[in-house]
């Protein structure tokens, strides 16, 4: 079965969030600061052997976020990917569609974690 597709992006700034809607009817929301702490950079990951699923976290709100975070911008890469640029100046790390779509937290976490998120903007 194919990975689904998003219909809708949207970066709520003054909440902290980034939300998508999927092509599967799911609705995902992203506190700013947990995708950080995912990054799926090399350098986030601590190299190379640490990339791919088994270096995953089980959703997004199983990290702990550094400190609040916030983007600067965001932009698609090609078809298949979104690439924040971030307040910290980092930009290098590409969250794949199929990458954010593990990441997607448990509607009921989600929920708390972005009032928690917005709170603290």
């Amino acid at each position: 079965m194919p990975m689904p597709r998003p219909l809708g992006i949207t970066l709520d700034k003054p909440n902290g969030v980034l939300i998508i809607q999927w092509a599967d009817g799911a609705l995902c929301r992203y506190p700013l600061s947990h995708l950080r702490e995912a990054c799926p950079c090399a350098e986030c990951r601590g190299g190379h052997h640490n990339m791919g699923r088994q270096g995953d976290p089980e959703h997004i709100l199983a990290l702990t976020p550094a400190r609040s975070y916030k983007i600067v911008r965001i932009e698609l890469v090609g078809n298949y990917a979104l690439q924040p640029f971030w307040d910290d100046n980092h930009h290098t790390g590409i969250y794949t569609w199929e990458y954010l779509r593990r990441l997607c937290p448990p509607p009921e976490l989600a929920d708390s974690a972005a009032q928690t998120s917005a709170e603290s903007q």
